[in-house]
């Protein structure tokens, strides 16, 4: 399943979130959601201790000027990118 957070982890029930992400799932940071890649976050100890791939996208993380606070960890992708993700998982949800 495709994950997307658009919202400031600190505006989400992250808990659910968490407790809905399955083994093998994406989850693709955009919009305010980038937030939640930024290192020494919170949120970003608990989405890399999941067993998912943590994308966000570089336009949003750009304009939010975060690229040096986004973890190595965090796979950064294009729009073209976002369009791939959206075709490998048929089931989406967006939080």
């Amino acid at each position: 399943m495709l994950h997307t957070l658009r919202h400031s982890p600190w505006q989400c029930d992250m808990a659910t979130l968490m407790r809905t992400l399955q083994e093998g799932d994406d989850l693709l940071l955009l919009s305010d959601g980038v937030t939640a890649a930024v290192v020494g976050s919170h949120y970003l100890d608990l989405l890399l201790a999941a067993p998912i791939t943590v994308h966000a996208l570089q336009e949003d993380v750009d304009a939010r000027g975060l690229s040096g606070q986004i973890s190595n960890r965090i796979v950064l992708v294009s729009y073209t990118d976002f369009v791939s993700l959206t075709v490998k998982h048929t089931a989406q949800i967006a939080w």
